[in-house]
């Protein structure tokens, strides 16, 4: 996942699988119903909006699909009142995560994700025991295509982001919260292609782990993230 380690290139390579079993149109719906709730249903005044769109745009969501969100938020259409929480735990090794949840039951969520990560070797943090670890960046991916890497980082420099980090097949572009709507419009303007767009935790510092300790943490993550409440997770782990 995110805080750069290579849980953002892992979890690329089974999105195909998770957007089969309609987890990814999920999580997309759940983002763009809350950000019409708390911004209204206009993407012209609502960033949050109009990043959630663009995002399942991204996925191939139908528009359809992207309405009926959108009026649920605003209450045009009925539909189940969300609540955002993120909560802080250590995974197996002292690896430090980061946990985005959307809910219809608070309790429900915070009992079932207990006993998760528990289950799974790891400990509930308590608010502020991990968060001071990251910092909220704008994180704009792209193609790599024919690009390279100082060709990327000549113009993003321009755009105001900070930081450029490199995949297999793609750039991440990190930059300030307030700099990436810029940063992904000028990137797109210029002809590159914009795979996802968010806002993310990202790890100062990241821990280094071998092989076995690798896999465990993997394992938690994996186990965390497949439930259903869960939005995004992100780590300090160097998996």
């Amino acid at each position: 996942m995110s805080g750069h380690s290579k849980w953002a290139t892992i979890k690329r390579k089974k999105a195909a699988t998770d957007s089969a079993r309609g987890k990814v149109f999920t999580r997309i719906i759940k983002e763009i119903t809350i950000a019409a709730r708390d911004g209204g249903g206009d993407p012209v005044g609502n960033p949050r909006l109009r990043l959630a769109i663009q995002n399942a745009k991204s996925n191939n969501m139908p528009q359809d699909n992207i309405t009926r969100a959108i009026k649920k938020g605003t209450g045009e259409l009925e539909g189940v009142q969300y609540t955002e929480i993120t909560y802080e735990a250590y995974a197996p090794h002292g690896v430090a995560v980061i946990i985005q949840s959307v809910t219809d039951n608070r309790n429900r969520t915070v009992a079932e994700l207990r006993h998760m990560i528990s289950k799974n070797n790891g400990n509930m943090g308590e608010a502020g025991s991990v968060s001071w670890m990251f910092e909220r960046k704008g994180v704009v991916t792209i193609e790599k295509g024919t690009h390279t890497e100082d060709d990327v980082m000549e113009v993003i420099l321009e755009l105001g982001a900070d930081d450029l980090k490199t995949e297999d097949e793609h750039f991440e572009i990190i930059s300030p919260i307030e700099n990436m709507e810029t940063v992904r419009k000028g990137l797109e303007e210029k002809g590159y292609k914009i795979e996802a767009a968010s806002l993310q935790y990202i790890a100062k510092e990241l821990i280094s782990l071998d092989e076995d300790k690798s896999a465990a943490v993997i394992k938690f993550l994996e186990a965390i993230e497949e439930y259903d409440d869960v939005q995004n997770l992100f780590t300090n782990a160097d998996l």
